[in-house]
């Protein structure tokens, strides 16, 4: 059995999870926004990217 050693953090896999949904939302953003003509996202092109509005209605897909 092998053990963590005390100074390394454990993050519990819901944790991980999340982290792991986050940084592919924020990939998604880096790339709608490279791929953009203005300057900037519109808010609605920001809640498009993110899926917001599937969100709300309970469409979001989880792998964890």
């Amino acid at each position: 059995m092998r053990v963590a050693p005390p100074s390394t953090a454990i993050v519990p896999l819901d944790q991980e999870c999340v982290a792991l949904a986050e940084i592919e939302l924020c990939g998604e953003l880096i790339i709608a926004a490279s791929a953009a003509e203005g300057e900037r996202l519109s808010p609605d092109r920001i809640d498009e990217v993110l899926r917001v509005a599937g969100a709300a209605a309970g469409g979001v897909d989880g792998e964890c």
